[in-house]
């Protein structure tokens, strides 16, 4: 059965996006407090909260209590729900470890993060369907009372998402790898590119699409990351160290003109490339990329969606990779199949454009 009464705190993205889910699984009474008031008008403009005044108005009736708040904040905001009621509290952040050592209250507090989010920022841009087919984690101990995690599980399914049960420690060791790794070297590696001219030329003028793919992620949110990395450091530092390992690998293998490492090093990440992809295609091998070269005006985009959506074909995943105002860019739709492929191919064409097929992962 849905709650009765879920309280949020913290109305940003994650927290709005929580109370419009919430609500689209039956859950009507869910209360929102934002020590930024400004935060909690969006989201209760958005439907996805009632604002109450304070902390504890928001806590004190609720079954769930759900903290959506700045990592840094978390611990003191934990605190304080689990002394203004008797509900159930968990979290969003995205470090477990040294919050779930400190929180007093083990029975009550059950760690979570959800692995989705945007790179939009604040309630205005918060969906019901942000958490739909996500990993949500969930951090129980030793101590939690069994129906508390039960009722939790149930709550995270109903949002649309997975509940994945995992020890705290390994959840910052995994999220240290997979997160917080790439969004540390995406900096690194933008900053490196920025800091530097090649006999008069701008690395970052000359780029090209593997340098922007590869640093989406750098300059996001400091208020965010720089919490995140400090409360990660030593997870993020034994991932530093061995990524360091493997790049004097990739030296030495440049200095010694090693092919055989070489070949052998790239087939590896071709094979766990792929292995990754598994996880977000149902057949990788099936889908095929469709490059469709458009000019940079209005309305391009939505022509094309359009005209494919009519002829049920369906996207699978795009990405646009911009060049500049005069030379427009490279739209890269993914379909299931050659067949469906060609049917695009032959759409487009007829529409004026210059497009070409082939595997979508065939370096896989």
């Amino acid at each position: 059965m849905p709650l009765r009464r879920l309280a949020i705190v913290g109305t940003g993205l994650i927290g709005a996006s929580v109370g419009l889910a919430a609500r689209r699984a039956g859950i009507q009474d869910v209360a929102g407090y934002d020590a930024d008031p400004e935060a909690l008008a969006v989201a209760a403009e958005r439907g996805a909260v009632e604002p109450v005044g304070s902390l504890v108005e928001a806590v004190e009736e609720a079954e769930l209590t759900v903290i959506a708040t700045p990592v840094a904040l978390l611990e003191r905001e934990i605190g304080a729900a689990l002394g203004a009621g008797e509900s159930t509290v968990t979290d969003v952040g995205s470090t477990k470890g040294r919050l779930c050592a400190g929180v007093d209250d083990r029975t009550r507090f059950i760690g979570g993060h959800p692995v989705g989010g945007s790179e939009a920022r604040g309630p205005g841009h918060a969906s019901a369907e942000l958490f739909d087919g996500a990993t949500w984690f969930l951090t129980p101990l030793a101590e939690t009372e069994p129906e508390r995690y039960r009722v939790l599980h149930g709550f995270v399914a109903s949002l649309g998402a997975v509940p994945v049960a995992i020890d705290p420690g390994a959840h910052d060791r995994l999220l240290a790898l997979t997160s917080h790794l790439p969004h540390a070297l995406a900096n690194v590696v933008l900053n490196h590119a920025g800091s530097l001219r090649v006999d008069g030329h701008e690395p970052l003028a000359a780029a090209g699409g593997s340098l922007r793919d590869m640093t989406r992620v750098a300059g996001a949110n400091p208020r965010i990351w720089i919490d995140i990395f400090r409360d990660n450091a030593a997870e993020l530092r034994a991932a530093l160290a061995e990524h360091k390992r493997r790049v004097e690998e990739l030296e030495h293998a440049l200095e010694s003109d090693d092919a055989g490492w070489l070949a052998r090093w790239i087939g590896e990440a071709s094979g766990n490339r792929r292995r990754l992809l598994e996880e977000a295609f149902t057949d990788v091998g099936e889908l095929q990329r469709v490059r469709v070269h458009v000019p940079d005006r209005p309305g391009v985009l939505s022509g094309i969606t359009q005209a494919l959506g009519a002829e049920q074909i369906n996207i699978e995943d795009f990405e646009l990779q911009h060049l500049s105002p005069e030379r427009g860019g490279t739209l890269s739709v993914l379909v299931a199949g050659e067949r469906e492929a060609q049917r695009a191919a032959a759409l487009l064409e007829a529409q004026g454009y210059s497009v070409i097929v082939s595997p979508a992962f065939e370096d896989s």
